[in-house]
């Protein structure tokens, strides 16, 4: 169940940062799923509450995701979202976008 570590690492990434900027407490994170990276984000969501509802910097923090659609770019110049088969040239295209799990933004409150 890899969605639990990236869960984790959601919360790690953000308590880090909120220590950083000398935060009291985190109000939202901005999360961007890539479609291909095989991640359920109703799991992480849950997940995630589970590991910081103990945490008083996270207490009331929502999670806010971005579904990512993929982009391929295959060696013939062409560039989209045909995944499998470049519908140029019939060759295999490299995914380029669409596979990631990133934490893009945090919005914390500082005293």
């Amino acid at each position: 169940m890899h969605e639990y570590s990236i869960a984790y690492d959601i919360y790690a990434t953000a308590r880090k940062a909120a220590l950083e900027h000398q935060a009291i407490q985190v109000k939202r994170i901005f999360i961007d799923i890539g479609e291909m990276a095989m991640v359920n984000p109703d799991q992480v969501e849950f997940l995630f509450h589970a590991i910081a509802e103990d945490d008083p910097f996270f207490k009331g923090v929502t999670l806010e995701t971005n579904t990512i659609t993929p982009v391929v770019k295959c060696s013939c110049g062409y560039e989209g979202t045909t995944l499998y088969v470049c519908p140029v040239c019939g060759a295999l295209p490299e995914l380029v976008r669409g596979k990631e799990v990133l934490v893009s933004n945090i919005e914390v409150e500082v005293a």
